[in-house]
């Protein structure tokens, strides 16, 4: 799967159920692995939203679609 693949689903936090936003870019350890993404959240009006990392092992589920995390933020 490649980073283009990822940044086109929705990531969708299982604690709460709202869309968190959208992965602007992950952090490879040596051996090219992702360790966490980094998710621009969503923008209010003219304002940019926050940037969250969120860490593979906060992933649950990659679907078609979407991915779900479990983030408690």
């Amino acid at each position: 799967m490649m980073l283009s693949d990822l940044q086109n689903k929705d990531i969708i936090n299982v604690f709460d159920g709202k869309k968190v936003g959208s992965i602007i870019d992950v952090s490879l350890d040596k051996e090219g692995k992702i360790i966490e993404m980094n998710v621009q959240r969503r923008r209010l009006f003219f304002f940019i939203g926050a940037t969250v990392k969120i860490k593979w092992s906060q992933i649950d589920k990659i679907g078609k679609d979407v991915i779900l995390v479990n983030v408690n933020t």
